[in-house]
């Protein structure tokens, strides 16, 4: 799966929630390169977001190619 491996992984993050802190911490830890967008600093991020969610001001938010996964349980 090359073209996996070139594809950007987007991580929507709020810094008062423990379970973006895990997801980056987990991406780093793996040597997995991914963007973050701080929705509470990025203009229009938080749009973003309930977009891809549905509504939702939910975080983290991965976007993974075509994959949106909302929350984070851990890779394992």
């Amino acid at each position: 799966m090359s073209q996996q491996a070139t594809e950007e992984i987007v991580i929507y993050t709020h810094p008062e929630c423990e379970f973006s802190a895990a997801a980056k911490a987990e991406f780093q830890e793996l040597g997995i390169p991914f963007k973050e967008i701080d929705i509470s600093k990025v203009p229009g991020a938080a749009e973003e977001l309930e977009r891809l969610t549905g509504g939702e001001r939910i975080t983290p938010v991965i976007v993974e190619g075509g994959r949106v996964t909302i929350g984070y349980k851990g890779m394992g």
